[in-house]
């Protein structure tokens, strides 16, 4: 185990090893105002920008607390080693080589793995590395130039890569981030790992994360844990394919169980909100850092264009948001205000009659600041300010930041384009407790998150994920009669069936249980495909006859009742997730499943109200709710089904790999479910 990152994050003593890179950073350091002492070591030099170098890691006058290693692949483990053996509180590895160019390089994955040893419970970040920067205390172990600024609180941005990272810190969106920080490969620390101490930094306010691989979901779920405890939000952009090859799978639940929607699935669980692109999440964290996480979806939107009011009426349509309409105690105040001749909406479109009238822009903000939204937002392109007179624009915005005082409300400015939203303004809107957004859509999401944030935390805490890893022996496809045995010991309700082996006593069977039937053949995956299921055989010749055509490719028969007539067919199914482990997925089933694309994943273990949840918001649901006045289906049933399978995977976490229940036929309210078919792919012993 690795010891506190604290010092390595925020260190009173810098060592410094390499050559322009090294300088580079003693230049940020000095320029950025770092109090403590830097330790430049080279072999040959004297000094390096006044400061005195010293030969090797043992001339030091001390341990220090963190350092910088900008010098080759080989020498940098041996520094490495040097630094751990005299104490120091961690180092950035800087050098590329190792891991991440193991296809070039045959000795990359072996340099990794020789580097992590070398560093032993010294914590290092990298390697292929360019190490963080913390304004909070000037301390940059960072090679390069950026565009940030020292703050005295803000938020912390983590990421993978070193480029995004350079990119990040040229915003000019008024974000204060208090940290930027890379690691590389993530060796041995990671994202996770680094979240967890700027996380406890009463300076940070929340947290961005840009992740293209998962490193630990036990990391992860601690994090999680951190940011619910204290009310520190934290918001990732998650990219990426697959963090590893996807197993081999013969059923529909591996479509529907994508890599991208596990991992939707695994932060929803966790409460940390996921966006989709970069300015997103710097528009999220801006919202995060003044408000926190939101406490109802319910947003305001006043503009002065009815073509305004529409982009952002148009924008919400695709988001988890609710332009709430106004209370009945807005409406006297904003009539006054605005005038008769403006509709009273929400999205407001107020016109211009007030338009660089302080006093009624302000006293309108107000009657829609109190209206107990949980975000104001103000549409408002300001012009250029080296070609126009934007006074009256800046009006609008002291008028916003006045009603926002006098509330105490959250509100936002927004700028439908970015550009139009001038760096000095941003800037001077956060100081003054006001979002100022970039884009429409950024906002919407912003707020979409925070919310969802909100809702997370006011939830009980989730359990911790099942870690059960996959078991010895060869995986195996059950017949449909065992897995359905298995399944139904659980508390899976299947058609009452029999298992014969030949034509003649596949008519047998039917007769004892009563036509019509289905007959399908053993042994094979893909039924339909092969011709190997026929349905609603009404008598002993059809079965027979049906049994002699499948004989070339079925080993037996499993001659079952035919189901009655569903209101909704369902998918119930489950697959091992290379980081997540065993994930569950209910949706549309039949000839559904790739149709509609109808499905939700639920992470495991799970709980009823999870899986209720899951199943309302499917697409589906609007069927088993009784559509146009047809029946309506049995959803207790469908649920207590869908815990069954939850059970049935628990409990048999280490051998399942696969499972497959299509379709799950759910009866008429009162009348329960039944599952006729069943596919599992299990490791035997």
């Amino acid at each position: 185990m690795t010891r506190s990152l604290d010092r390595l994050i925020r260190p009173k003593t810098i060592a410094v090893f390499g050559g322009k890179e090294a300088r580079r950073v003693i230049e940020q350091c000095h320029k950025m105002g770092f109090a403590g002492e830097i330790w430049p070591v080279h072999p040959r030099s004297d000094e390096i920008l006044g400061r005195r170098c010293y030969r090797s890691v043992a001339d030091l006058p001390a341990a220090p607390d963190a350092a910088f290693v900008g010098v080759n692949r080989q020498l940098t483990i041996e520094i490495v080693r040097d630094l751990s053996a005299r104490g120091a509180g961690g180092a950035i590895c800087y050098a590329s080589g190792f891991r991440e160019a193991a296809s070039e390089l045959a000795d990359g994955d072996d340099l990794q793995k020789a580097l992590v040893e070398a560093a032993g419970d010294m914590p290092i970040l990298g390697p292929n590395c360019y190490g963080f920067i913390n304004m909070l205390d000037g301390a940059l172990l960072w090679p390069d130039q950026h565009g940030m600024l020292r703050v005295e609180q803000g938020v912390a941005v983590l990421t993978q890569s070193s480029n995004i990272a350079c990119n990040i810190s040229m915003q000019q969106r008024g974000l204060p981030l208090a940290y930027l920080m890379t690691a590389g490969n993530q060796a041995q620390t990671g994202l996770a790992e680094l979240a967890c101490t700027v996380i406890k930094d009463p300076r940070v306010t929340a947290i961005g994360l840009h992740v293209e691989g998962f490193d630990s979901l036990e990391t992860l779920e601690r994090l999680a844990g951190l940011s619910r405890e204290l009310k520190k939000p934290i918001a990732m952009l998650k990219v990426g394919r697959s963090e590893a090859a996807r197993l081999a799978a013969v059923s529909h639940t591996a479509s529907l169980a994508g890599n991208d929607r596990v991992s939707s699935a695994l932060l929803q669980r966790l409460g940390i909100g996921r966006v989709q692109t970069l300015p997103e999440l710097l528009e999220t964290l801006k919202l995060l850092h003044l408000y926190g996480a939101l406490e109802s979806v319910d947003i305001s939107s006043m503009s002065c264009s009815g073509g305004e009011a529409s982009l952002m009426a148009d924008a919400g349509m695709k988001r988890r948001i609710s332009y709430r309409p106004l209370r009945n105690e807005q409406l006297e105040p904003l009539r006054e205000t605005l005038g008769l001749m403006v509709a009273l909406a929400n999205p407001l479109d107020y016109h211009t009659f007030v338009w660089g009238n302080q006093e009624k822009q302000t006293a309108a903000f107000t009657a829609m600041m109190q209206g107990g939204y949980a975000m104001n937002l103000v549409v408002l392109d300001i012009p250029r300010l080296d070609r126009c007179d934007a006074t009256d624009w800046l009006t609008t915005v002291n008028a916003v930041v006045a009603a926002r005082t006098a509330t105490g409300a959250n509100a936002g400015v927004v700028a439908s384009m970015g550009e139009n939203l001038p760096e000095a303004v941003a800037e001077r809107l956060m100081h003054d407790r006001v979002v100022p957004f970039f884009g429409i859509e950024e906002a919407l999401a912003a707020a979409e998150t925070a919310a969802f944030i909100g809702a997370a935390w006011r939830q009980p805490a989730p359990v911790p994920l099942l870690k059960v890893p996959a078991g010895a022996g060869e995986t195996v496809t059950l017949n449909e009669d065992e897995a359905k045995r298995e399944l139904s010991a659980f508390g899976l309700t299947v058609p009452h069936g029999l298992v014969v082996m030949d034509p003649q006593e596949a008519g047998h069977a039917a007769e004892r249980l009563g036509f019509p039937v289905a007959l399908k053949g053993r042994g094979v995956a893909h039924k339909t495909e092969a011709g190997a299921v026929r349905l609603t055989l009404g008598n002993r010749e059809e079965v027979v006859a049906a049994a002699h055509a499948m004989a070339g490719v079925a080993d037996g028969y499993l001659v079952e009742k035919m189901a009655a007539k569903p209101v909704a067919e369902i998918i119930i199914g489950a697959m091992r997730d290379p980081i997540a482990g065993l994930v569950l997925t209910v949706g549309a089933g039949g000839i559904l499943v790739e149709l509609l694309d109808d499905s939700a994943l639920i992470t495991l273990p799970t709980s009823p109200e999870a899986i209720s949840a899951a199943i309302s918001g499917l697409k589906i649901k609007t069927l088993l709710d009784g559509y146009r006045g047809g029946p309506k289906g049995d959803i207790a049933a469908l649920e207590q089904a869908v815990a069954a399978v939850a059970a049935y995977l628990a409990a048999n976490a280490a051998d399942v790999e696969e499972l497959d229940i299509n379709p799950v036929m759910v009866l008429s309210e009162g009348e329960g479910v039944v599952a006729v078919d069943a596919l599992v792919r299990r490791r035997i012993a």
